[in-house]
């Protein structure tokens, strides 16, 4: 049984070393659209895989971050950097360069890492097994599970690459969101016992 959630956002970038000689040299925006697939092992007590409610949370806060913002590899010139930072309030800054294969992946990791830092109260048991970023209507890029694995896809991402600006920080109902996630993440790799830092509602027990 899978279900899919759909989400948007505007965002600009430049994609360094592409063919393309318009995308790897100029500022450009993109209307994304963001697809996320979950697998469920079994249903949960209401006879769902996962009650869209939860994606409203903080799924939800951290793809909004990147809305309206300019999202730029921290490979960028020094100068190009201090641009962006000093003429734009919303900008996102990552380790990697922001092709929207690279989205596809990082989106599916850190929507996997929210999901596991979720206390779920209903008996869910579910997973994200892909995730597509469009950025037009007639393409998209799309990872599978089995991606995150990878070495030669994943490189440079990661739970720590990718920084906020503070006006996006400001305006997360959760401002601590990623700050709490990778802490919980590397309490698990040091085998501590965390408890989750989100939880979703509890239901109503009608029945």
């Amino acid at each position: 049984m899978q279900i899919r959630r759909s989400f948007h956002f505007c965002a600009s970038h430049i994609v360094r070393n592409c063919t393309s000689r318009r995308c790897a040299t100029s500022i450009h925006g993109h209307n994304y659209q963001v697809e996320i697939f979950l697998k469920a092992h079994k249903l949960d007590k209401a006879g769902m895989a996962l009650d869209f409610g939860i994606f409203k949370n903080e799924i939800a806060s951290f793809i909004d971050a990147f809305d309206h913002a300019h999202h730029f590899w921290d490979k960028e010139a020094e100068g190009f950097q201090s641009f962006i930072v000093s003429t734009c309030t919303r900008y996102v800054k990552l380790s990697f360069n922001p092709s929207a294969e690279h989205y596809a992946l990082m989106f599916h990791l850190f929507i996997s890492a929210i999901l596991e830092a979720t206390e779920l109260h209903n008996g869910e048991a579910v997973e994200v097994v892909s995730v597509r970023v469009h950025e037009t209507s007639y393409g998209y890029a799309q990872s599978e599970i089995e991606d995150l694995k990878n070495p030669n896809l994943m490189g440079a991402i990661s739970l720590e690459g990718v920084a906020l600006s503070p006006a996006i920080l400001k305006d997360m109902p959760n401002p601590k969101l990623l700050e709490q996630l990778l802490a919980y993440h590397k309490a698990k790799e040091n085998g501590l016992d965390t408890p989750r830092p989100f939880k979703s509602p509890l239901p109503l027990a009608q029945i």
